[in-house]
């Protein structure tokens, strides 16, 4: 079994062709533990990636195309046979988990993180994790919630939708070289080389224009199937070549295996991959894979085939699937970010133990039955998982509070910080908190208002987004609101203005890149460059009657907060396009998800809020930059975030944050009168 996903070992066989060539290859077994514990350790103390996903989305197409291409060679692949044995090994063991999961989930994590984990329970088991995480990285306020459970599946997923893939592939490649008359090894080594180099080109491109995204994208990882499948049609060959001696082979394993174990040690793989980076670990296990038996008394082959790699090997697929949530389970249990020696190494032991147990009594257990009754096994357990997040749901949703209307007396929200407030009115004092925890993750702006959404025709993935006036006959003005998410979050503060004011509403959104003349959060993030001179072309173009963005950034503990020359030198722009710009202050940053501490401390825990002057100086940082110009009318809403001393979790009974730095759209939509009167210097 191959992690993850269950692909088969390769075993002795007779030679398909002169080619390529099945035996069986115990150094592949210690390869993958090795990738496993490189997973698991870096998880678990480094808090970083490895490589060791991608290490097994090679072998992947290693064992898979190369068995499909013999089994094409024998007579035929048989797409249905192929499918029902892959997910009946799969099944069994996910559902396990995906079960334990919700059990533990309910008893230990708190409510806020129930939906999250209920939507990824669902996906993961259908083979779809990847892309609710891929539209969670296109949402960029989702980015910064708190791991879940089954974030780990994404890479099962990818590997899931390759599994159906492949067969088809294949056998649509040897039908037409039947039909040709044609060689399948070429056929079949051109079409993996067209698929791969496409994957790659995409991957590449991809990852800088949005990495997040490119990260969780099925097709930016299709080359690397590919490049498994070209090495299994093309290994035994490579072999062969009287250039790889013994001591040859001993040289290119312990080489891919040094680079395999340093790679997320210098490469900064959770911001480069998967693209050019990628090529780091999977070129690193095809130097092993070919290095294979090597003879040597040195040789790593030594090393991975040995009885303990060798074991590991056959619990990575269950190692993997337990350790991510026993991990994110005891963060969370503990209230830490990461975790010290001793207890990394108890929740590894303790991976340990369940995987084994996984194996012994699941896995092999059911493997015994027989395909048909394995798979029936996994299916009727993935009926389970199914009604247990069902119920989740439904409890869930039972929680849920009716929506409490905010602005209202008894949840005045950004009203309570105003100087006029009376705290007397605000009856009842104890009235229950909105949105509740169960609904401050979904709490975003975005979502309170129906867009309608079209590429810019200056490209750079540019989205203009539009909501008309209230009454468009009588509309007078149109406002843009542009730049990250946490200008993003404003567009709900806009919508209560815009509606009162019959205002039409543009909007143009990329995470992590605020409205600049230059990418402000990765200075090589040329995708963020490219997609700003985009927007510009685009206001020029459109001509709004405002544009709403930020007026600074960087709003965390140590009064970090700056307006960027970049920024000004963008309102510069704008104003010499005579367009007006509202630049509002940022919120601040935690260094803690707000929401979580509120579900675990209480309501008013004095440890969910933060002194206001370790975030904000006395004055803006924009009144000592030079350069800006007359077009700009700022919006401070500092005092609409924070009383004089505190910035709190929750202000006149309004949740205030959905996670460590982004706004509810509930007490966004409270700062409408702060944001009004912004507007009203621009004599509207």
């Amino acid at each position: 079994m191959t992690y993850p996903g269950g692909a088969p070992s390769a075993r002795p066989a007779t030679s398909a062709d002169g080619g390529t060539r099945s035996r069986f290859r115990p150094e592949l077994q210690g390869l993958r533990a090795l990738a496993v514990l490189l997973v698991v350790v870096y998880h678990v103390w480094v808090g970083r990636v490895s490589g060791g996903v991608d290490v097994f989305f090679l072998i992947t197409g290693f064992l898979i195309v190369g068995g499909l291409y013999r089994a094409a060679l024998r007579g035929g692949v048989d797409v249905l046979a192929t499918w029902r044995r892959q997910f009946a090994r799969l099944l069994p063991a996910i559902t396990v988990v995906l079960v334990a999961g919700v059990l533990a989930g309910y008893l230990l994590l708190p409510e806020n993180r129930w939906l999250p984990t209920v939507r990824e329970t669902v996906a993961s088991l259908l083979f779809l994790q990847n892309w609710e995480l891929a539209h969670n990285s296109v949402d960029y306020a989702a980015r910064d919630d708190a791991a879940s459970i089954v974030q780990h599946f994404w890479s099962l997923s990818i590997q899931g939708q390759f599994y159906l893939l492949a067969p088809l592939v294949v056998a649509g490649v040897a039908i037409a070289a039947r039909r040709d008359r044609a060689d399948l090894h070429r056929r079949l080594t051109g079409t993996l080389l067209a698929l791969g180099g496409a994957s790659f080109v995409y991957s590449v491109y991809l990852t800088l224009v949005n990495q997040p995204l490119a990260y969780f994208h099925s097709a930016t990882r299709i080359w690397e199937f590919a490049l498994g499948g070209l090495l299994a049609l093309w290994i035994s060959r490579i072999e062969d070549r009287p250039e790889l001696t013994a001591g040859a082979r001993a040289v290119l394993g312990w080489a891919g295996v040094v680079a395999l174990v340093s790679c997320g040690l210098l490469l900064q793989v959770d911001r480069a991959f998967p693209g050019w980076a990628a090529l780091w670990p999977t070129l690193a296990a095809s130097m092993v894979l070919v290095a294979g038996r090597s003879g040597h008394r040195l040789g790593v082959d030594r090393l991975l085939s040995g009885r303990v790699l060798r074991t590991i090997g056959d619990l990575s697929f269950p190692l993997y699937l337990w350790h991510w949530p026993i991990l994110v389970l005891t963060l969370v249990s503990t209230g830490r970010d990461r975790l010290d020696l001793e207890q990394g190494a108890a929740v590894i032991a303790a991976s340990l133990v369940l995987a084994w147990l996984t194996h012994r009594f699941v896995e092999q257990r059911v493997a015994a039955l027989g395909v048909a009754r394995a798979l029936r096994t996994g299916l009727v357990l993935a009926l389970v998982v199914l009604v247990a997040a069902g119920s989740w749901y439904g409890l869930t949703v039972a929680r849920t509070a009716s929506p409490v209307l905010a602005g209202s007396p008894t949840h005045p929200g950004a009203g309570a910080l105003s100087p006029q407030f009376d705290p007397v009115s605000l009856d009842p004092a104890d009235a229950e908190l909105t949105p509740s925890l169960v609904q401050a993750p979904d709490d975003w702006s975005y979502r309170r208002t129906s867009w309608d959404c079209m590429p810019s025709t200056h490209g750079a993935e540019l989205e203009v987004c539009r909501v008309p006036a209230p009454h468009p006959e009588s509309s007078e003005r149109t406002v843009a609101v542009v730049g990250d998410s946490h200008a993003q979050q404003y567009a709900a503060t806009l919508a209560v203005v815009a509606e009162q004011r019959n205002w039409a509403m543009v909007s143009m959104f990329r995470g992590a890149c605020p409205m600049s003349v230059r990418s402000e959060t990765a200075p090589d993030d040329q995708g963020c460059t490219d997609w700003n001179a985009a927007v510009h072309d685009e206001l020029v173009e459109m001509h709004p009657d405002a544009v709403l963005t930020l007026a600074s950034r960087d709003v965390r503990p140590g009064l970090h907060e700056q307006t960027p020359e970049g920024f000004v030198q963008a309102w510069q722009r704008l104003d010499e396009a005579g367009i007006p710009v509202v630049a509002v202050r940022d919120n601040p940053r935690f260094e803690f998800d707000v929401v979580d501490c509120v579900a675990t401390a209480g309501r008013g825990a004095p440890e969910c809020g933060v002194d206001r002057s370790t975030l904000y100086q006395p004055v803006p940082p924009w009144t000592t930059v030079p350069g800006v110009p007359h077009n700009v009318v700022f919006a401070d809403l500092a005092n609409g975030i924070c009383d004089p001393v505190t910035c709190s979790s929750e202000v006149g009974n309004v949740l205030v944050y959905m996670d460590d730095n982004h706004l509810t759209a509930t007490y966004a939509e409270t700062l409408a009168p702060d944001l009004a009167r912004a507007f009203d210097q621009l004599g509207w």
